[in-house]
């Protein structure tokens, strides 16, 4: 990952071209929206385009899904049909990171998404998804964690199984080579 938050020219004109095409082909997950507007909204936010681009980079597949109509933001979320491949094999958060004394994972979803610079999905959030377009058949996802159950040692991980959405608990600390996490960006 660039230390630097900015795409160049040529970068941003291939997430732009990737962006609109997937927008296209799905157009169900946001009737009513234009790309036009879209990407005027994206051109005139750098460092969001370039969080895309890392959801992108990483696996993830990013879309619209929606048009929050109290902040005017556009909702892009992770829809790819499995837990994004680049950001699996992670614990849940720093803490449990910290902890492990063998076997470190490479990172955890927490820290990931805040490099990123999106935002985990919550158990809602992830059912809302569902609603949408079916995902994690195979894969599971971290999601956020009430502050009660992480107190605790543990952590909240979802899957979509036998046309149902589960949602199950894990130790914070343990990883798993199908577990990753999904995210959403505000624009």
């Amino acid at each position: 990952m660039e230390n630097q938050k900015e795409l160049s020219s040529e970068q941003q004109e291939e997430l732009l071209s990737t962006l609109k095409a997937r927008f296209e082909k799905n157009k169900s997950r946001h009737e009513g929206l234009e790309w036009a507007k879209v990407q005027a909204r994206l051109e005139a936010n750098a460092e969001k385009l370039w969080s895309l681009h890392e959801m992108e980079r990483t696996g993830g597949e990013p879309d619209v899904i929606d048009l929050d109509p109290n902040t005017d933001e556009y909702i892009f979320c992770d829809c790819s049909a499995e837990s994004p491949v680049g950001r699996r094999s992670l614990c849940f958060d720093h803490t449990a990171l910290e902890s492990r004394k063998e076997n470190k994972p490479a990172n955890s979803a927490m820290n990931m998404a805040a490099a990123m610079g999106i935002e985990l999905f919550t158990e809602e959030k992830y059912r809302a998804l569902q609603q949408l377009i079916k995902f994690d058949l195979k894969t599971s996802s971290w999601v956020k964690t009430p502050a009660e159950i992480r107190k605790l040692g543990g952590a909240l991980f979802c899957d979509r199984r036998y046309d149902t959405v589960f949602v199950y608990h894990n130790g914070a600390e343990s990883y798993y080579a199908g577990r990753g996490f999904r995210g959403s960006l505000r624009v």
